[in-house]
């Protein structure tokens, strides 16, 4: 078993055990995640949907794919209770089993021809069980890497686990495009898409097999040493640290809603509207998920040199700004532009957000209640902007002519949702508190932290 010495200095000897605990999880979990994005926009619709239109189908294939993103604050709140209370590795391991065992029954799931309605209500039931593990791991893989490393370099650090959207991504669509290659046409809609989710049940042993390496993490297991466990942790979060839980979901804003277009709206938009190959679309994404290896960590240093606000809101406006671009960029239909627009759209302008994200919410939550506050703060911006998205942007390409007249190009509206979520997050960014990138995070003793009242106590 991997041990670490809480006096022994933080270097990436050290730190590698932890950051590979986190994200590799994490990955297997956003893999499990992205799976049932993809085939929400291609296979399901068909699938489990087949009496209804085209548009109609999708938008209610979106709707169970919502369902996930609805059960995420649950599965947040849920597993930020035991976080805080049991701990954060146990907890972790729990979400693993839950993502998985709910994936490997989808792939085992018939669709609508075999027992008609009951077949969508059993994948919505087996959707919200992933947005319950998902909600339920983001807080615990950051704080592993935040409560193991150092405040100078807490932004580099929690951007490892964030690593693992990305990883999830390119594994999703890399099984996505392999199935595709080796069950061509209605063989895929048949039996090729279930192969993937089948073998999340592999990809849980992997997972599990490094996480029970893994001792709790130094900050929590002081927390239990002096007695100083929450007793009700989301009662408790939502008194002292209410402003920072709903500031953190509207900041995230700007990086959630335009990444669930980018990744999935995109894959309906581009194939339907655009007539673009969806191989060309799968292609973007795994190029677009190898860039933001490097980039998502070099953009959190950056934030841990420049200051987490100013280069948040740096993003904020560079995300308004490539909103009618992309579209263009899309517009051109030319295989080599539309991947360039994706990596730009992902591993730039989403990364540039998402990366230091991880420290900017977790910092604002001292340690007792830093599991539920960040988890419920994170993922509530599910329900407000990442899984409304697709919905919306389906419904607004069908009626974009009825708003602007028929001379409007489709995308027209999408960009100004995505400009509109970028103003809230760049405000929000603003009001969230001072800036604590390379000081200590905020850390409560007795309701107020070491160096004076917490942000919560001086927000009240």
């Amino acid at each position: 078993m991997a041990t670490v010495s809480e006096t022994s200095p933080v270097t990436v000897r050290r730190m590698v055990p932890i950051l590979a605990a986190s994200t590799v999880g994490t990955a297997i979990e956003w893999y499990d995640f992205f799976l049932y994005g993809f085939l929400s926009a291609t296979v399901f619709p068909k699938l489990f949907f087949p009496e209804l239109d085209p548009v109609a189908g999708t938008i209610a294939s979106f709707t169970t794919n919502f369902v996930g993103f609805f059960a995420r604050p649950l599965g947040g709140a849920f597993f930020g209770w035991f976080g805080d209370r049991v701990g954060r590795k146990s907890t972790l391991i729990a979400t693993l089993l839950l993502m998985g065992i709910a994936t490997a029954l989808m792939g085992l799931l018939p669709g609508h021809a075999q027992i008609g309605l009951a077949a969508p209500l059993i994948l919505s039931v087996l959707r919200f069980l992933q947005g319950a593990g998902v909600g339920g791991e983001w807080g615990g893989s950051v704080l592993l890497s935040m409560e193991y490393g150092d405040d100078r370099r807490r932004g580099f650090w929690m951007s490892w686990p964030q690593t693992g959207v990305p990883l999830g991504l390119a594994l999703a669509a890399i099984a996505v495009l392999g199935f595709q290659a080796l069950f061509p046409g209605e063989a895929f809609l048949s039996i090729g898409w279930r192969i993937p989710f089948l073998l999340s049940v592999l990809l849980i042993f992997v997972g599990l097999y490094i996480r029970l390496r893994i001792l709790e993490t130094p900050a929590f297991r002081r927390v239990k040493e002096t007695g100083r466990i929450a007793h009700v942790p989301l009662v408790e979060v939502f008194r002292h640290y209410w402003r920072e839980i709903i500031l953190s979901a509207l900041v995230r804003s700007a990086e959630q809603a335009p990444f669930y277009l980018f990744t999935t709206f995109i894959l309906s938009y581009g194939s339907k509207t655009l007539k673009v190959d969806s191989s060309v679309l799968y292609a973007g994404l795994i190029i677009s998920a190898a860039c933001s290896l490097v980039l998502m960590p070099t953009w959190s240093h950056l934030s841990d040199r420049f200051g987490r606000k100013r280069w948040y809101m740096i993003g904020c406006v560079l995300m308004a700004l490539y909103a009618f671009p992309y579209f263009l960029l899309l517009q051109t239909r030319l295989p080599v532009i539309v991947v360039l627009a994706m990596i730009l759209s992902i591993s730039f302008f989403h990364d540039w957000l998402y990366g230091p994200q991880a420290a900017l919410i977790s910092e604002r939550f001292g340690t007792r209640l830093r599991y539920s506050g960040a988890s419920l703060g994170y993922q509530l911006a599910s329900i407000t902007a990442g899984g409304p998205a697709p919905i919306l942007a389906t419904w607004l390409v069908a009626n974009t002519h009825t708003f602007l007249g028929a001379g409007a190009p489709p995308y027209t509206l999408i960009a100004v949702f995505i400009i509109f979520m970028a103003v809230v997050s760049f405000i929000s960014t603003a009001l969230i508190g001072r800036e604590l990138a390379g000081q200590a995070a905020v850390e409560e003793v007795g309701g107020e932290s070491a160096q004076g009242p917490t942000l919560a106590t001086q927000a009240q």
